[in-house]
């Protein structure tokens, strides 16, 4: 060791980062090695190198994997498979608290006295190491890292309540499958990560988990070994475990490692109880929150200078006792168990009779126990292996195909998928070590592609047990009868042994209530084991439906044919509604997500399709200034405004501006802004949902029946309603805005003060009768008096056709100033430019006088909202009118107001002495603009 060499230990409880800070270390040298407890965790840090270096320099070696590139500069082990010797600039070890594992803690400490780094060295691991590290590497230094996130003790919870990213954490085979089996049937599945299982197993399984197809993770204690996950919360199913001898109580220290898995930088995790555990005493579980534990005292500890003159020499080396207070002598592992056991073995002693034949069977008997069947049958194969290798130098081919062969089958279970991954690993081993086989290539690659396809198997097996909703193991937990038999037709009713038991409507399952009890949980439980593969068929069905097939209703309901499969709900914008599914959680998250995703599509593409002017105009980057803002009303207000909100805004707006929006078709009524292509039924509909949405309606209102000109008045219907249904209350109906605006056109040619008749064009359009009609005018702020009158019959004779110019629907009405009052009351001035252009009145002439006379009903109207107190004298005060003057046209004997024939009435001429009036500039947005200042130019 140079005499520069750095050695730091950097202590602290997990979620400090120090696994990071110790990559960050060793990239920052030429050369570099790493031990790590697990190969699950070995395999995760040379992914994570590799993505930052490359594959060219980063090597990894475990016991099962070696891969180590010509050029391989940083090294990524096991801390049983560190290379010595190598002489590397960085060396690190993680969990150095791992020292006082009973079965592992000699290699760790014998890496903590003897691995070094030429000009740096780590030591990662709990506080509890601080006290033994100084004792035993005087010239280490302490770096002392906080946890970045709090850990919190939450109490006991059931499974059944278990919160979302939660990780339980059992101590066996049977428990972890116990424990996943409840959570299949309760919560939607669950992810298995055991420490057995090979590196490509268990990253496929953390993908289910990480990806959020299941929200839980069954684990073993391995997780508590760095490995990172998006864990919130870790719940223990027991306070014990067996670690190999005998049933002992975990201790604290060990508690925290795997309760620190909870949290994941920034973020607060928790941990607990649930099952058959009992709570955890308040002292335990505050020393975890704290991180605060007994240091460690005495670190297992195995003899490294070993002698292989004879068998019996080596065991007598292996069980030396150490010569340090700190330090306590391990107890017989495995490898030393198989050595004494082969040591009684006549043939075996007879071969291993000189150093290099014992050094041999050192190297064979520590080949790890993969299998954990029994000893005896572990020291059987270690026999047979050493005498391939004594014998012939290496383990003969035809040898190694005929095991792999027996191994190599994807049939059978769970179970017996995990013995043949276990066995396979025994010939990973093998075919790692150098010089054990003739071709070491070949055989690599055999066992890496059987292991893998075993991998990939066992990874299905666990899928389809503890995520597809197979529940025969559950029931038999459950003590129901196995040979039940459940059955869905293409109807969706469920029967269980020919009787009826619920029926499938969408996702949902809706058992039938004459079953109770017990009775109703069996039938459910048996119900639900058959609808997990009818879900499964449902949903891709349901994803692959045409959107013809899924509609929205009035309340919100999103419907497949007959079936409510979801709602919308509020989003962040009105037009961006988000989906509620309706699935059972039976079905399981695949189910969910597949059904979610398909809605929200078809409401995406509906809102695009019917608010795709909307859209456009939200999107256009060439509107600015208060022509964007208004754009930004409109899509708020989706694409229906009354003009007096907003009446100051589009005075403000200029020619140019107005004429950008109208590109996007908006139209400037004088009741209403609005664009036309959103009044149909479909865009009506959907556009009367969100708002309800967005406004947080507990009901949402109905939409008006397509193609009605007006409707009656929806008693008690939110503020805003009638707008958002393309409609204007006024009276006791409702009218359709464009419809009022073509009203609006008639009603301004039209002599407001002095009193005018329906004409037959305004209650065509309307669709009224002269009554309702009467009752419209009301509701918009006119007078409508009642008379009667003798009816004049038109003669026989062809009658002049009136020429009259409507104004299309398209076009936009130019804004008048002043309150909406003013704006419904055409001025006499304007009254007076209709007059002028109007065509000749009616012809009619008189029939015949009968006895009784032919009598009509006549309504006159007049504007009748009273102006404003502070908006200055009324107009006929201020052209020299005096009070009590009559106002507007003669009314000839039958109180009918003679309207343009009989021309302004005479009285006597008044004179003022104030300057003459200002006139008012022509609006240019006007559309007959040019025609008004042409006439005006003529005078």
């Amino acid at each position: 060791m140079s005499g520069s060499s750095r050695i730091v230990a950097v202590l602290g409880p997990t979620n400090t980062g120090k696994t990071h800070y110790a990559i960050e270390r060793m990239l920052g040298y030429r050369t570099g090695v790493i031990g790590l407890p697990l190969r699950l965790l070995a395999r995760e840090v040379y992914d994570k190198i590799v993505a930052i270096r490359g594959p060219s320099v980063v090597a990894l070696i475990t016991g099962e994997e070696r891969i180590v590139p010509p050029r391989a500069k940083y090294w990524v082990c096991t801390v049983e498979a560190m290379p010595e010797g190598m002489g590397a600039d960085f060396v690190a070890i993680d969990e150095i608290q791992l020292c006082a594992d009973p079965e592992r803690g000699h290699v760790f400490t014998d890496r903590l006295l003897r691995a070094r780094g030429t000009n740096e060295t780590l030591f990662l691991g709990s506080d509890t190491m601080r006290g033994p590290i100084a004792a035993l590497v005087p010239e280490a230094q302490f770096v002392r890292r906080e946890r970045m996130s709090q850990l919190v003790y939450a109490g006991s919870k059931k499974i059944s309540r278990m919160p979302p990213r939660s990780a339980i954490v059992g101590f066996s085979v049977d428990n972890v499958y116990a424990i996943a089996e409840l959570l299949r049937r309760q919560k939607g599945g669950a992810a298995v990560v055991m420490g057995a299982l090979s590196p490509r197993t268990r990253n496929a399984q953390v993908e289910l988990y990480q990806n959020g197809e299941v929200d839980y993770l069954v684990a073993t204690d391995a997780i508590g070994m760095g490995l990172n996950l998006d864990v919130n919360h870790v719940a223990f199913s027991s306070l014990t475990k067996f670690d190999g001898r005998r049933m002992r109580p975990l201790a604290p220290n060990e508690l925290a490692q795997i309760a620190g898995r909870a949290g994941r930088g920034m973020s607060d995790g928790t941990f607990g109880v649930t099952g058959e555990a009992p709570p955890l005493d308040d002292g335990v579980a505050q020393a975890i929150m704290d991180s605060r534990f007994a240091p460690m005292k005495k670190l297992n500890w195995r003899n490294a200078a070993l002698q292989f003159g004879s068998i019996d020499a080596l065991i007598h080396t292996l069980e030396i006792s150490p010569d340090s207070e700190h330090l306590i002598k391990a107890r017989p592992a495995d490898d030393l168990n198989v050595l004494k056991s082969l040591s009684q073995v006549a043939e075996i002693a007879a071969r291993a009779s000189d150093p290099q034949s014992v050094r041999l069977l050192w190297d064979v008997c520590r080949i790890p126990d993969f299998r954990g069947i029994s000893h005896a049958e572990h020291a059987s194969q270690i026999e047979v292996i050493f005498g391939h290798l004594h014998e012939g130098g290496s383990i003969p081919d035809d040898f190694m195909a005929r095991q792999i062969r027996r191994i190599d089958r994807t049939d059978g279970d769970i179970d017996a998928l995990s013995k043949r991954l276990a066995y396979i690993r025994t010939w990973t081993y093998v075919a790692q070590r150098n010089g054990w086989v003739r071709d070491e290539s070949h055989w690599r690659d055999e066992t890496r592609i059987v292991e893998d396809r075993l991998s990939d198997a066992l990874h299905d097996r666990l899928t389809q047990r503890f995520v597809d909703r197979r529940t025969s193991v559950l029931l038999r937990r459950l003590k129901q009868k196995e040979a039940l038999l459940a059955e869905v037709n293409d109807k969706g009713e469920v029967t269980v042994e020919g009787e009826f038991v619920g029926r499938l409507e969408g996702f949902r399952f809706s058992p039938d209530k004459s079953a109770q009890g017990a009775e109703a949980k069996a039938l459910k439980s048996a119900s639900l084991q058959a609808l997990a593969p009818q879900f499964h068929l449902r949903a891709d069905r349901f994803y692959n439906a045409p959107d013809t097939e899924i509609d929205f209703t009035d309340q919100g309901g999103l419907m497949w044919g007959e079936y409510a499969v979801g709602k919308l709900v509020a989003g962040a914008e009105p037009l961006k509604p988000l989906v509620e599914v309706f699935v059972d959680e039976a079905a399981g998250p695949d189910v969910e997500q597949k059904v979610q995703r398909r809605l929200q599509h078809f409401i995406d593409r509906k809102v695009a399709a019917l608010f795709e002017p909307l859209l456009n105009l939200s999107r256009d980057e060439e509107l600015n200034g208060l022509a964007r803002g208004f754009a930004f009303r409109m899509v708020e207000a989706l694409g229906v405004l009354p003009r007096a909100g907003v009446a100051q805004d589009v005075k403000d707006l200029d020619q140019d501006a107005r004429g950008a929006l109208r590109k996007h078709g908006i139209r400037f009524g004088q009741f209403t802004i609005f664009m036309p292509l959103l009044l149909k039924p479909a865009p009506t509909r959907l556009r009367l949902v969100l708002w309800a949405l967005a406004n947080g309606l507990q009901e949402f209102p109905d939409a008006p029946p397509p193609g009605l000109v007006t409707v009656p008045i929806a008693k008690g219907a939110p503020d805003g309603y009638d707008t958002m249904c393309g409609y204007r209350d006024a009276g006791e109906r409702s009218i359709r805005i464009d419809m009022l605006e073509r009203l609006a056109d008639m009603l301004r040619a039209e002599d407001s003060r002095g009193g005018f008749e329906a004409k037959p064009d305004m209650l065509s359009i309307t669709g009224m009768t002269l009554e309702q009609f009467a009752d419209l005018m009301q509701g918009l702020g006119y007078k409508a008096e009642r008379a009667e009158r003798e009816k004049v019959k038109p003669a026989p004779a062809e009658l002049p056709a009136a020429e009259a110019t409507e104004a299309a629907a398209s076009e936009e009405v130019p804004a008048p100033e002043g309150t909406p009052e003013e704006v419904a009351a055409p001025t006499e001035a304007s009254a007076e430019a209709t007059e002028s252009t109007e065509a000749a009145a009616e012809a009619t002439v008189p029939t015949a006088a009968t006895d009784d006379p032919e009598v009509e009903v006549f309504y006159t109207f007049t504007w009748g909202r009273q102006r404003q107190a502070n908006q200055g004298p009324r107009r006929e005060q201020r052209q020299g009118q005096g009070k009590g003057k009559p106002r507007g046209k003669p009314q000839d004997g039958r109180g009918k107001p003679q309207g343009k024939k009989g021309g302004k009435p005479q009285g006597a001429k008044t004179f003022s002495s104030r300057p003459p009036r200002k006139e008012k500039p022509i609006d240019p947005d006007n559309p007959f603009a040019a025609a008004l200042m042409g006439l005006k130019e003529g005078n």
